[in-house]
Parts: C-alpha cells; sequence; structure tokens
C-alpha cells in the first residue's frame, strides 16, 4: 500500500548530521510516510550511518547512486516516490515532529483545494551575529504566508526554503520535474510552477530548523550566485510581462502591464546590470527612475533613455514599474513610495530584488 507522503531527502557526504535529520522525520506525528533518501555518491561514511539507520526503520529506503549531482537526485528520488504528497527535507536540517501532519492537513483542506505546494516558517539555526544577511533572509522568507504574498514577491527571492516545502505528486508530471542548468534548482521549478497557475501557501508555524553551513551546496555552487538568480527572475519576468501581465482590478481603468511602457527603479550600473536579461529576452524598457538627482536625464548615456525623479511619476496606469533596487531597505522605500502615489502591487508594479 502507497504512503501517504514520501519525503525525499538528497545527501552526500553527510555523515554527521543525516541521521539527526532521519529521527526528526521518525518523530512525526504522522505516521504515514516513507523516507526516500538519495545517496548521490558519498565517500565520507554517510552510507553506513544510512545502512545503520535503515535496520531500524523499515519505512526508510536508501538509493545509491553515482555522484550526478543534486538534480539527477531530486529527480530520481522522484520517481521512486509513492506518495501522494512530496515533501522535501536536507540532511542538515531538522524537521519539527508536526511539521508532515500540519502540511498534509493544509493541502487536504477543502477550503485549499486549489494550492498545490505549501511551506512552512522557518527557524533560523545559525548564529545571528555572524549570519545577519542569512537571518534576515528568514525573516523575509516568514512574512511571506498566503498564495497573493508569495506570488507578488516571486521576483525578489526564492519565497520557500527548499527543504521545508510539500506538494502534490502530480505536479512534476503536469509541469515538470526539477531542471538542470545554470540556475538554482528550487527557485526555477517555483516560478515554472507558478507560471502555470500553480497556488503556494504556508502553513503559518515554525516547522523547520533550517541550517546554513558553509559547505552548503548554495553557498559554494555557480548555480546559486546572485549572478544566477538575476538571470533566471529575467527570464521569468520577461515571459509574465510579455505573454501573461496581471490583469486590471475589477472597477479599475489600468490597462494590464503588457500594453504600458516598462520603466526601471534604479538607474545604478548594478540594477541595469541586472535589468539587461530582460531587453535580450525581448522587453523594452522605456526608462528609469531614481532618487539620485545626479543620475536623472533626459537620455541615459545617449541612449534616448529618460531617468526620472519619482516625483514625475504619471499616474497609476500610465506606466508599469520593475523595482530592481536591492540595498537594504531600498525596497520597502519604494514600495511605500509606489502606494502612496495608487499604484498597486502585481496591478502597476513588482519588485524584484
Amino acid at each position: 500500500m502507497s504512503p501517504a507522503v514520501s519525503v525525499l531527502l538528497p545527501v552526500r557526504n553527510a555523515a554527521a548530521t543525516v541521521a539527526r535529520a532521519v529521527n526528526s522525520i521518525r518523530a512525526q506525528t504522522l505516521g504515514d510516510w516513507e523516507l526516500v533518501v538519495v545517496d548521490d555518491g558519498s565517500s565520507d561514511g554517510t552510507a553506513e550511518v544510512l545502512a545503520a539507520l535503515a535496520r531500524a526503520e523499515p519505512r526508510l529506503r536508501v538509493l545509491t547512486r553515482p555522484a550526478d549531482g543534486i538534480v539527477a537526485a531530486l529527480n530520481a528520488g522522484l520517481a521512486a516516490s509513492r506518495g501522494r504528497w512530496i515533501a522535501r527535507m536536507d540532511a542538515d536540517d531538522e524537521s519539527a515532529p508536526e511539521r508532515l501532519e500540519a502540511q498534509v492537513a493544509l493541502l487536504d483542506h477543502p477550503a485549499h483545494g486549489d494550492v498545490g505546494l505549501v511551506g512552512c516558517l522557518v527557524e533560523h539555526a545559525g548564529e545571528p551575529g555572524t549570519q545577519a544577511g542569512y537571518a534576515l533572509h528568514v525573516d523575509w522568507l516568514n512574512s511571506l504566508v498566503t498564495p497573493e504574498q508569495i506570488a507578488l514577491n516571486r521576483f525578489v527571492e526564492s519565497p520557500f526554503a527548499h527543504p521545508s516545502v510539500m506538494f502534490r505528486r502530480e505536479l512534476p508530471e503536469r509541469f515538470g520535474a526539477y531542471g538542470d542548468g545554470p540556475f538554482p534548482e528550487d527557485y526555477e521549478l517555483w516560478l515554472r510552477w507558478l507560471a502555470n497557475g500553480v497556488r503556494m501557501a504556508k502553513v503559518p508555524r515554525i516547522l523547520l530548523r533550517w541550517h546554513d553551513p558553509p559547505q552548503r551546496l548554495s553557498r559554494r555552487d555557480a548555480r546559486y550566485s546572485p549572478e544566477a538568480f538575476f538571470r533566471l527572475k529575467a527570464q521569468w519576468i520577461a515571459r509574465w510581462l510579455l505573454t501573461e501581465g496581471a490583469t486590471p482590478a475589477p472597477g479599475t481603468r489600468a490597462t494590464a502591464p503588457r500594453e504600458r511602457l516598462l520603466f526601471i527603479w534604479g538607474a545604478g550600473r548594478p540594477t541595469r546590470k541586472r535589468a539587461a536579461p530582460l531587453a535580450a529576452s525581448g522587453v523594452r524598457i522605456a526608462g528609469y527612475i531614481d532618487v539620485d538627482p545626479r543620475k536623472q536625464s533626459p537620455a541615459l548615456g545617449g541612449t534616448g533613455v529618460p531617468v526620472i525623479s519619482p516625483a514625475d511619476l504619471p499616474p497609476p496606469g500610465k506606466i508599469f514599474v520593475l523595482a530592481y533596487v536591492s540595498s537594504r531597505g531600498a525596497r520597502e522605500l519604494i514600495h511605500a513610495e509606489l502606494a502612496r502615489r495608487g499604484y498597486v502591487a502585481g496591478r502597476d508594479f513588482l519588485l524584484c530584488a
């Protein structure tokens, strides 16, 4: 008989932590699960630790593979999973005992029949003093709970901690599994599924302790660099602008974003570099917005593209704004200024950095 939940845990060289992760699944209040551990070519004793754990736990299955990488390991685990729901887990994190039960309850509730993926709030398991950026990112993640919050902020950063999610097993079959390329495989999956209409939410409780050790893959691999994130975001922002966009809110006269001139908030060189892939994807940038008077100009660098002051913004509905400024606190200030002028997130602007 198939289990309700398949927990997918890829691992490589995690002999020191994998037992802790496995035991957090064994302690779940929901007992109808299988744990599919994919050993991606470990060479440090992980195989021996997993063998001992499997002898004590019949719900644990170990798939041993050559070191083909995280995407191949994830997709092999997906193919072997038998559950109605697929939950992710990493070898250096810990799930709270109620995690699986709470996530299944949300996905199985009639009121959430349109939700395909659910995460949860996460606990910062590092040292705030030495990992301040990580702690701020966790705070931001935990501020996004509803499908609307997640959809509106999906181009800022990845809106989920990967090991915190659970999704319906038919989603990879309908919209594709993990993609392999020069990008973060989890973020690409969320953006692709969101573009296909999958609604995503979170259980508003801390149900995962999320570690960020120096050896974590996202710290070492170029696929998780800031440049890789911006390239990926630009691809999906361009698709949204050109083929989807947002329909006007009922009762408003605003046209869809794809029918309006596009302005980028931020005219500095880093912002323009991040936005450049938009043009390569067919998006025309009509102008920039910047608070610095020294950057304001009728034609940026002789290109004919103007840089205007926020004071010169037209009324809502005339242009669409992408806010690309990533300096700390700027996103909140831009959001507040646009909202003060009557611009509506998703209809008139999006935050992208």
